[in-house]
């Protein structure tokens, strides 16, 4: 790990909690349905049309939001009153102000970090631009970071970019994450280092099979990765 210069971050649920308020839109989603179908019955109908919808719409509150309207008119068989369309816009609005409170240990880890003077440090996440942008300025942590990076999705050809972006190879790079299938195995796979700490939660999606690699560390809390570095 010694060739390491870039130390890039996720966002949600690695430096501030977001997929518990997904988690709860959803219950309060189920409850506003419960005269149409069970909760399971719309919780899996909605991650099938989320799923479907990811090619178009991409991740993120908006993406989220568009699902939760559809499916709610197919579930409901077109029967949707203007009250509970008004009522889901509600619940995806309330997504967009999220609090981004940092994670216990975050803010400190960052800071020794970027005082350290050793590492570029970068925000990599997925998502939709605005959205993104505004749960960074809300979380009070643009000071340690030298560049905030959105993309649709977090593939091999987005590291590589990020790479390239920064002028070093794959080897210098540690990606620091909670989603093993977005932040840790492409990295692994293109040669790179990867830190994953899970969150006590995890979105359906971005459940995979987990495997030990020689550049994966594993991590109960993000303010170990002071002793790692």
């Amino acid at each position: 790990m010694g060739d390491i210069s870039l130390i890039a971050f996720d966002a949600d649920d690695t430096l501030w909690e977001c997929q518990s308020y997904f988690e709860k839109v959803e219950e309060e989603y189920c409850r506003l349905l419960a005269p149409y179908a069970p909760a399971d019955k719309v919780s899996e109908a909605l991650f099938a049309t989320e799923t479907a919808n990811m090619p178009l719409f991409g991740y993120g509150c908006k993406a989220f939001m568009l699902s939760l309207l559809e499916n709610a008119a197919r579930v409901s068989g077109e029967q949707l009153t203007a009250d509970e369309v008004t009522k889901i816009i509600r619940l995806g609005k309330g997504l967009l102000q999220l609090p981004a409170q940092p994670i216990d240990g975050v803010e400190e880890t960052l800071k020794t970090l970027h005082d350290a003077g050793k590492y570029h440090l970068v925000v990599f996440t997925k998502g939709e631009l605005l959205d993104q942008e505004s749960k960074f300025k809300r979380s009070g942590l643009h000071a340690y970071f030298d560049d905030f990076v959105v993309v649709s999705d977090k593939t091999e050809s987005s590291y590589h970019r990020l790479c390239r972006q920064f002028g070093i190879k794959v080897g210098q790079l540690l990606m620091v994450g909670n989603s093993f299938r977005s932040d840790i195995e492409p990295v692994l796979k293109l040669g790179g280092w990867a830190a994953h700490i899970p969150f006590r939660t995890v979105w359906q999606h971005e459940v995979v099979e987990e495997y030990d690699h020689p550049h994966l560390m594993r991590l109960d809390d993000f303010s170990q990765l002071k002793n790692l570095l």
